[in-house]
């Protein structure tokens, strides 16, 4: 590869919300492309959330990962990996240099996450199902500490196929953990094919309210829009766990990955990638021009 490096600068730097987004997803690729293949969709359709999340709602020390007082964002979708690594290079916590040893060897990034390999990977998820139930163990240990921290849990609408992931709904809402936010990444495509056809989880919102959570449901593609949910979810007074619900596009960005009727697990040519990052750059340039943020 040859790519120029996008700079990452410090946390708290003037950069907008907008360019922390592209440069994840630009970070994305560049790592896709030392595979060849990989959860490329996920990565850039999550991208938004998860700079809202990282340089808007989290509290961290990018060079102490495990600092007591941070918030905790648990990745319950061990297959995003690839889009949490990209998070955390651009935050600081991952040097960017690691990003071409990724899937590799010996590597910190293995393509599915693991807490024993990466700094700032809270758990080892992938087993599709069990990351809201950890993230209900979290809270309650941080309730008992008296420690104020939030803990955000990532999770996929393939999950919401999983009793286990209903149980813990209930569990959170049965011992009022206000400092639990979920996030759901509906995006509509699972390993079978359109989630809603394999297991219909709609009305999504509704579900989450009978269980006894505060809903948001947003465009998770829309930064403003994101940003609100994320506000309101931290600033509720009220004894219950809270769920951002986020209709995001899979691989958004770049429109001809977009128009791929089967994106779950993406094969990209190797002189796609290149073309992916011109898209991106190209795309960002122009709002650069227009005076977008």
């Amino acid at each position: 590869m040859n790519h120029p490096s996008s700079a990452s600068p410090a946390r708290g730097a003037n950069v907008s919300l907008q360019e922390r987004a592209y440069r994840i997803r630009r970070n994305a690729l560049r790592m896709g492309e030392v595979q060849g293949q990989g959860y490329i969709a996920q990565a850039l359709g999550v991208a938004d959330v998860l700079a809202v999340s990282y340089f808007h709602a989290l509290k961290y020390r990018p060079n102490e990962p495990e600092w007591e007082g941070r918030d905790r964002f648990l990745l319950s979708i061990g297959h995003y990996a690839i889009a949490l690594y990209s998070a955390m290079i651009e935050a600081g916590i991952l040097p960017e240099n690691e990003l071409e040893t990724y899937g590799g060897d010996d590597s910190r990034l293995p393509m599915s996450g693991m807490a024993a390999y990466t700094p700032g990977m809270e758990i080892t998820g992938g087993s599709l199902g069990q990351g809201l139930g950890v993230a209900v163990g979290f809270c309650l240990g941080l309730k008992r500490k008296s420690n104020p921290a939030f803990v955000y849990n990532l999770l996929s609408d393939g999950e919401l196929d999983e009793g286990s992931t209903w149980e813990a709904a209930m569990s959170a809402s049965s011992h009022k953990l206000d400092n639990l936010i979920g996030i759901v990444d509906v995006n509509l495509m699972q390993a079978d094919g359109p989630s809603t056809s394999i297991s219909n989880f709609e009305p999504l919102g509704p579900k989450f309210e009978a269980f006894g959570w505060h809903v948001s449901r947003v465009d998770g593609n829309d930064i403003p829009a994101l940003i609100a949910a994320f506000d309101a979810a931290r600033a509720l007074q009220a004894p219950k766990p809270r769920i951002i619900i986020c209709d995001t596009k899979m691989a958004k960005g770049v429109p001809f990955l977009e128009a791929r009727e089967r994106n779950h697990f993406l094969r990209v040519e190797a002189d796609e990638w290149a073309k992916a990052l011109d898209v991106l750059d190209k795309a960002r340039a122009t709002a650069i021009i227009r005076g977008e943020p």
